[in-house]
């Protein structure tokens, strides 16, 4: 088989195209193209990611538990250092917000995750930035861990090339054609083929639909803004949780000495190399002041990343039900980095005609309920 001919072409090489491709590769010849210089460049290279079992919908905390043992056992040799690191996520109220907290300690309760429930007090005590006069409590997910992003993506890269796996950067595909029973997925760097592609595009998935004649599924990019600030002097935080409030007007966490905030916004933008707004910033920053003692007088650093949703929020993975041939592994959300493993192992199993991990259906997942067919009219 010549070097630009595969079993399967991934397009792709964030989080999703990434995964993917390192389940298949241990069964397959694989050629992942990308059409940045680097992997990871838009949304997974810019994540602030935490593991967190409660976090997101079902589907995604079904695909999230699966890919516990992974996190925590990685094969020998995917990476030098751990992919998670103890933080906790803590979600606290203010007045008038004991349904949310409730609502919230529920949810959490009927992951595995250990859960404490704290009064204003205790809240205080645990984190005292807080104001006094706007908390009520909060609800502290014990488990919830920083995810080492880089360590995971170049992970998944790596065991890629050492299964004889290629990735192809400043690969961007300008047309794709079903030539007898192969895609020819034509490039800035060449023309390559595979009698399958993966559509993990990210923000880009519809537009690589559209080349090849596919329906697109509705998804839609939209811009997360976050920005490094100072801690106050001499106050000690590396052992914060993440937190934040239970409408999700911000979060912080700790990052390197300094404290990481994000307005948590999810403003629905054209695919594009987002750059953060100004009103994003300032909008956390004074709900930040307004809920805490803390005081920004000026980020340190600015920037923003892509997360693409579909329209229930779900993940976006099976084959096209209209083109043979032709994979989703898309819409990741928030949420792809910490449903990676799992997410990625299930795709490549459907991919090359096997039974899925026996535990996905203990966890509560539906293969049906990711399926692209399901936006089908």
């Amino acid at each position: 088989m010549s070097h630009d001919t595969a079993d399967f072409i991934v397009i792709g090489s964030g989080i999703g195209g990434a995964s993917v491709a390192y389940w298949l590769s241990q069964r397959a010849r694989v050629i992942v193209l990308e059409a940045e210089s680097q992997p990871g460049y838009h949304s997974t290279g810019r994540s602030a990611a935490l593991f967190m079992e409660s976090y997101g919908p079902e589907q995604v905390r079904a695909l999230t538990r699966a890919s516990l043992d992974f996190f925590r056992n990685p094969p020998a040799g995917f990476t030098e250092h751990p992919l998670l690191t103890p933080r906790g996520a803590f979600v606290f109220g203010t007045p008038g917000q004991e349904a949310l907290l409730d609502e919230h300690e529920a949810l959490v309760r009927a992951t595995s995750s250990p859960v404490e429930r704290l009064d204003a007090q205790a809240a205080l005590a645990f984190l005292p930035v807080l104001r006094p006069d706007q908390v009520i409590g909060g609800v502290l997910e014990k488990d919830a861990a920083d995810i080492d992003v880089d360590a995971l993506l170049q992970g998944f890269l790596r065991g890629t090339r050492a299964n004889g796996g290629n990735t192809i950067y400043d690969a961007g595909v300008t047309n794709i054609q079903r030539i007898d029973g192969l895609w020819q997925v034509t490039t800035r760097a060449g023309t390559y083929r595979a009698p399958t592609v993966v559509n993990a595009a990210g923000a880009w998935a519809d537009e690589v639909a559209r080349l090849v004649g596919a329906a697109p599924v509705g998804l839609v990019p939209k811009r997360r803004s976050a920005f490094i600030f100072a801690p106050p002097e001499g106050m000690a935080t590396q052992d914060w949780p993440l937190f934040l409030d239970a409408t999700e007007s911000f979060y912080i966490k700790p990052d390197a000495g300094m404290l990481l905030g994000s307005p948590v916004n999810a403003d629905p933008v054209a695919p594009h190399d987002v750059q953060a707004e100004e009103l994003d910033i300032a909008i956390a920053i004074d709900n930040i002041e307004r809920l805490t003692t803390l005081r920004i007088r000026r980020p340190t650093h600015v920037w923003a990343g892509l997360r693409t949703f579909a329209p229930d929020g779900e993940l976006v993975g099976g084959f096209d039900p209209a083109l043979p041939g032709f994979f989703w592994a898309a819409g990741q959300g928030g949420y792809g980095i910490q449903s990676a493993p799992g997410a990625g192992r299930y795709h490549a199993s459907v991919l090359l005609g096997e039974a899925p991990a026996p535990e996905l259906a203990s966890f509560g997942f539906d293969p049906a309920r990711i399926s692209p067919a399901r936006f089908s009219s």
